[in-house]
């Protein structure tokens, strides 16, 4: 019988959701699809000291915009639960006591100040092969010394016993064969103080619990990964181990390092999904979404850093990904970020959404620069007029707004030097002439016609029309603007602007 596919997406609830956390989730949720599996979010919170309150639910909102909706998760839990590594506590300890009887864990009772001291000698000190025996924990001391400890409740943690001289391969669905050496590799803290597990020993136990079958996680765990086969062999479940898929890293624009919070800040773009606010401090670090993304642009995006189809095609949507999906396609080199290209997805995803579904945002924009939508129906006009030359959606205001407000100001001197007594009473009659059931194409015909009647190039006249309208050089087609502004309006802006060039 085949194995059912099982995924997850794990991440700790301590801040703001990396743009390559949300990629992670996104290529576990696309293989899951396309193969009728199980999309789980479980959240990895076993380090209390790092927890952050509102975190989660911030996750939860993040994968929501997304699209990328977990089929299991604390939200709607299934048979593997609990979905909370906090919830779990109580079944960890007995995997590291088996580990402990079995000769491959032991308990460490050094002190804080035992492994700063070390630490001060060694700057690079490694807990492990070379220096264990020189330690205080349960290879170095007795047994009744030992039980002596536990019984006192002094502090421990549970470290696990790295071999020496051996290596630990695994074949990487992305990378091929993977070979690390045991040498290099310190005994990890597998059980801390406080009875909670690291991560080394919950993601193996979680894993297990919840019948995980394949494991798409970033490049950077790659140093954990010989600990974790590891553990799946001494707790005897070699056999159920998921496959292993380590993602390349989302680099810095120039290609020289992993994208952090910090080059976002400094080069001007966000690196989060959606804003995040610091419970503590009330910083704000801004998201895609609140810049102005479509969450379909933002999921399209990560899609293609680190993966393709093998073809030339860039834009998909999320069914689409699901159906081209493939780990054969996922490179081992890291994906450099453009944000200006990051932009043209956006681009290209509001250039072929409709205006019923931009209709909201574009609204609420409009709203908050207290804009004042009289017509639903003229706004979904003037969306499909102008979504063409948004990149972001805030970009609806500066492009829309002439629509709904008269300007106040205008490129005069775009206008002023070459402006005449004639052109203005070429306008005033072009727009007692305006032909409300016309067409653009037709106003155009029109608007030339009485240019040669009065000796103008329409060249000579288009620009300052724009501006009456507009008040700059921008916007699309200028018929098509006077079009949906009707006569009466026309009429209002022609006069104001005549004045105003007059002067």
């Amino acid at each position: 019988m085949e194995k059912k596919i099982r995924v997850r997406f794990a991440p700790s609830p301590t801040g703001g959701l990396h743009l390559g956390g949300v990629r992670t989730a996104l290529f576990n949720y696309l293989f899951a699809k396309k193969h009728n599996g199980t999309f789980i979010l479980r959240v990895e919170d076993t380090d209390q000291t790092r927890f952050v309150e509102g975190a989660e639910q911030y996750i939860v909102d993040c994968l929501n915009w997304c699209g990328i909706l977990p089929d299991e998760s604390p939200q709607t839990p299934g048979a593997f639960g609990p979905y909370r590594q906090s919830e779990r506590k109580s079944t960890y300890k007995q995997y590291a006591e088996q580990l402990i009887a079995d000769g491959y864990a032991y308990y460490a009772f050094d002190t804080p100040e035992d492994l700063n001291a070390k630490r001060i000698i060694f700057p690079n000190f490694l807990y492990g092969q070379k220096s264990r025996m020189e330690m205080r924990n349960s290879l170095t001391l007795t047994q009744s010394e030992v039980d002596d400890l536990l019984a006192q409740n002094t502090p421990y943690v549970v470290r696990i016993k790295m071999p020496e001289n051996e290596h630990v391969s695994f074949v990487d669905t992305i990378r091929g064969l993977v070979s690390f050496d045991t040498n290099l590799v310190d005994d990890k803290v597998l059980l801390k103080a406080d009875g909670m597990p690291t991560y080394h020993l919950a993601v193996v136990a979680d894993d297990k619990a919840m019948e995980i079958s394949h494991i798409f996680r970033g490049e950077e765990w790659l140093p954990s990964a010989p600990i974790h086969i590891l553990l799946w062999k001494y707790l005897g479940w070699e056999d159920s181990m998921p496959q292993w898929a380590h993602l390349p890293l989302i680099l810095k624009p120039d290609g020289n390092g992993k994208l952090s919070k910090r080059d976002g800040d400094r080069l001007g773009f966000p690196v989060y999904a959606m804003n995040w606010t610091d419970p503590k401090s009330g910083d704000i670090t801004q998201g895609f979404k609140e810049l102005g993304f479509l969450p379909e642009a933002f999921v399209n995006l990560l899609a293609m850093l680190g993966w393709n189809d093998g073809t030339e095609k860039e834009i998909f949507t999320l069914a689409e990904l699901i159906e081209s999906f493939s780990i054969e396609r996922i490179s081992k080199a890291g994906a450099k970020f453009d944000f200006e290209k990051a932009k043209w997805y956006n681009h290209e995803w509001i250039k072929q959404s409709s205006a019923h579904s931009l209709q909201f945002a574009v609204r609420n924009l409009l709203a908050e620069q207290n804009i004042e939508v009289k017509s639903e129906d003229f706004l979904l006009k003037v969306i499909d007029m102008v979504k063409d030359r948004c990149n972001l959606l805030g970009d609806f205001v500066a492009q829309s707004t002439y629509f709904f407000v008269t300007p106040n100001a205008y490129d005069e001197a775009a206008v002023k030097p070459k402006w005449s007594p004639e052109k203005a009473t070429f306008f005033q009659e072009f727009s007692q002439n305006f032909k409300t059931d016309s067409t653009a194409l037709q106003l155009e015909e029109d608007f030339k016609a009485l240019a040669d009647v009065k000796g103008f190039k329409p060249g000579e006249l288009m620009l300052p029309f724009r501006i009456m309208l507009v008040g700059g050089k921008f916007g699309p087609g200028v018929f098509d603007i006077a079009l949906l502004l009707g006569k009466e309006e026309i009429q209002n802006r022609i006069e104001k602007a005549i004045a105003i060039f007059n002067t």
